[in-house]
């Protein structure tokens, strides 16, 4: 039998909120957004990379989704001792295969859950950096945020290109 991503529920983040679950639910909101782009699809059509001059393919923003949410939540902030995801950027695309489709999916899903834990035993006032940058849980938020808006247009377009679906 032929693995297919799931579907996945989808909330409307709230209209009136403390600032905690404002952002957590529309970090939510944006991390749902990624798997229903991806939902009823094959290994194989998550891999296909529709545009020819782009190495973008759904199951390729799915790694790079994971790879992001264990830097940025784990790594960075929670200071967890643990190697990067992937080798290096490149392999976040490149190495996006179907036979692999599955285990990328689960890789992902279980980076959210462990950032989810992380954050959560943060301040939204809690500040963090390297050697160049301090940043606050505020603005690693509003760059989660973005990077998935930005990635869930690219993953938009893709989507309509291999079977024609589209939608928010």
């Amino acid at each position: 039998m032929t693995w297919t991503a799931p579907d996945t529920d989808r909330s409307t983040p709230p209209y009136v909120a403390a600032e905690r679950q404002r952002l957590d639910g529309r970090l939510d909101f944006e991390r749902a957004t990624l798997l229903q782009k991806c939902a009823g699809l094959t290994g194989e059509q998550l891999a296909l990379r529709p545009v020819p001059s782009s190495a973008l393919s759904l199951l390729g923003l799915v790694r790079h989704a994971a790879a992001n949410e264990r830097v940025w939540f784990r790594i960075r902030l929670g200071g967890e001792d643990i190697p990067d995801l992937y080798e290096d950027d490149r392999a976040e695309f490149d190495a996006a295969v179907p036979v692999q489709a599955a285990a990328d999916f689960a890789a992902y899903l279980a980076e959210v859950e462990a950032a989810r834990r992380v954050v959560a035993a943060h301040s939204l006032d809690e500040t963090f950096g390297d050697e160049t940058h301090t940043v606050d849980v505020r603005w690693l938020y509003a760059h989660m945020i973005g990077e998935y808006a930005r990635h869930n247009g690219h993953a938009d377009l893709i989507r309509e290109l291999i079977d024609g679906a589209t939608g928010y």
